[in-house]
C-alpha cells in the first residue's frame, strides 16, 4: 500500500513536474484554537496535464529526481469547474 494525497496544484511551470500543496487544519494542544498547516510536495506528471488550481491526488513512488517521489494518479476537479 503506498500513500496518497489530495491537494492543490501550486505551480506547472517546469516539464513533467507539478507543485502540489496540501491544507490541513490542526487543533492547538493548549489553547485549543485550529491552526493551518501546509505541506507542499513535488509530483512526476508525465503527459504535464494537470494545470494551476486542479485537484490532483498523487502517490507515493521510487526517488524520481532529488525532490521528487511522489506520481500523479489522477486529476479529480479541473480549474473552473464547479
Amino acid at each position: 500500500m503506498r500513500r496518497k494525497r489530495i491537494g492543490v496544484v501550486e505551480t506547472s511551470k517546469r516539464d513533467k513536474t507539478i507543485k502540489v500543496r496540501i491544507d490541513r487544519l490542526l487543533r492547538h494542544p493548549k489553547y485549543g484554537k485550529y491552526m493551518q498547516r501546509r505541506l507542499v510536495l513535488h509530483a512526476h506528471d508525465e503527459k504535464n496535464e494537470a494545470q494551476v488550481g486542479d485537484v490532483v491526488e498523487i502517490s507515493e513512488c521510487r526517488p524520481i529526481s532529488k525532490t521528487k517521489s511522489w506520481r500523479l494518479l489522477r486529476i479529480i476537479r479541473r480549474t473552473g469547474q464547479v
